[in-house]
């Protein structure tokens, strides 16, 4: 049932379908609903038998649980593809190039387009990385990239994603799962694959190299803080698809200014290190002494220029939610061009004027913390009780600064499979993006993750949202 208050992403109207979704709709018509149940019953068991799980922290133990999977596609058209690759582009441009910037003249805040404030008080911005050039100038190596959409061609960015950037896995194991339960969908339309990503991945982390290496070829290894983590699937799945190693911090040391890990051959240097181990941990000699996660002295070996580091440590500065609200003005100064993706809008609730008016509309917006994700510590106001508004009105007053407000989008929905058939979700969409020295390669598609509650606008898989294939029709 379409629902006139939202845009749906099927259909134009009860009698007429969006022509991405013309060949699905046809083919789902002509189906057995109780074969599609069985498909779907299908799919969560694959999905549990090869242990895609992730962890839910919060409560008193971490709870482990299977993301819920959609057998319904969210399908994009090859032009709606194209504009978005080219905003994202421009924005991950822009986003690395901020961030030379910031650890190096600093010419942003020379010229009052951001307040210094904003960077030197942000807990994310580290002053170890002034003056140091990563391997290839590349801060972001992996991206992903939020995005909602409200109308037929307004895509907004929700956030950027520049630190650890997670899904991907699902990403993967999402299409595999298709391509296996309905062959025959794809004889029909012409999806764009998706199944690259892990070459692609490695090609591009290899580019980043350094220059001093001593290797014949790029030596590449996945840093992991290990098997409880609630990303680990995702670490093993992605060092196992690169053909590179998965080790942990007791697998490493540094010899001979150099990263080394441990092999059955004895130490091999390391010349690109993906690390999914947060910059904190990641040396105790340089952050936080009591870290058992990371390497000690392994930032001495990143300033002498003899490993990168994906992503480049300081990246989560780009992630702050107060600082999103200046990405127009950032995308601008550094290429030169109005952002072709939109920001929603955003009050800082460190200023007076911005918290005095979220004050007095809180039950009607949504608040997250500026370092804040996974859906943790944000409120809905519209399906927050009266409650939970006071309760987070004291945490608002107590510390404003660590708060920005939006307004509540009206997110399009797309089709799942309910009881009753095809039933309108609310959605977002992950694209993950590749940057090395040369090229920025953005896969067709991304992660699809769905509010599955009716009337959720919540999509987080840590908040009961599950996730979908994208698909992304060729020309």
């Amino acid at each position: 049932m379409k629902n006139p208050n939202y845009f749906d992403e099927m259909l134009v109207d009860e009698n007429h379908v969006r022509d991405p979704y013309k060949v699905y709709y046809d083919w789902f018509s002509n189906d057995d609903i109780k074969r599609l149940r069985r498909k779907s019953e299908d799919a969560e068991a694959f999905f549990r038998r090869i242990g895609i799980t992730f962890n839910v922290y919060g409560q008193d133990e971490a709870d482990e649980r299977l993301i819920p999977f959609d057998i319904v596609p969210r399908i994009i058209s090859a032009q709606e593809w194209a504009r978005l690759e080219r905003g994202i582009e421009q924005r991950v441009r822009a986003i690395n190039a901020f961030l030379h910037d910031i650890y190096h003249r600093q010419e942003i805040l020379r010229a009052g387009r951001i307040p210094k404030e904003l960077i030197s008080g942000n807990e994310a911005f580290l002053p170890e990385m002034i003056g140091v050039n990563p391997p290839g100038g590349v801060y972001t190596h992996i991206v992903g990239v939020d995005l909602v959409r409200t109308g037929p061609d307004e895509f907004f960015v929700l956030e950027d994603n520049c630190r650890t950037p997670s899904g991907v896995s699902y990403m993967l194991e999402n299409r595999e799962t298709m391509l296996q339960m309905f062959p025959e969908l794809f004889t029909k339309l012409k999806v764009r694959p998706v199944s690259a990503y892990p070459q692609l991945l490695r090609r591009s982390l290899s580019d980043t190299a350094p220059t001093t290496s001593l290797n014949n070829k790029p030596v590449v290894a996945v840093l992991t803080p290990g098997i409880h983590n609630s990303a680990y699937f995702e670490h093993a799945f992605l060092a196992d698809q690169m053909g590179a190693e998965l080790v942990e911090s007791h697998d490493l040391r540094i010899e001979n200014g150099r990263v080394a890990m441990r092999t059955t051959q004895g130490y091999q240097s390391i010349d690109v290190l993906y690390r999914r181990v947060d910059d904190e941990y990641l040396d105790p000699l340089t952050f936080n002494p009591d870290s058992l996660l990371g390497v000690p002295g392994i930032m001495d070996v990143y300033r002498a220029g003899n490993i990168t580091l994906a992503n480049a440590p300081g990246t989560g500065i780009a992630d702050d939610k107060a600082l999103y609200s200046y990405m127009p003005d950032i995308v601008e100064f550094y290429t030169g061009e109005q952002a072709i993706l939109k920001n929603v809008p955003t009050w800082r609730c460190s200023e007076a004027d911005s918290l005095s008016y979220v004050l007095e509309n809180l039950k009607e917006l949504v608040v997250k913390e500026v370092h804040g994700s996974g859906g943790y510590g944000m409120l809905v106001g519209p399906a927050a009780s009266k409650r939970e508004l006071a309760a987070f009105e004291t945490k608002l007053r107590a510390n404003p600064a660590n708060y920005i407000a939006q307004p509540t989008l009206a997110l399009s929905t797309v089709p799942i499979l309910s009881k009753a058939g095809l039933a309108p979700r609310h959605v977002d969409l992950r694209p993950f993006v590749l940057v090395s020295p040369n090229r920025i390669d953005i896969t067709p598609g991304g992660l699809t993750r769905v509010a599955l509650k009716k009337g959720s606008l919540v999509v987080n898989s840590s908040q009961g949202g599950g996730t979908k294939d994208t698909w992304v029709l060729g020309d």
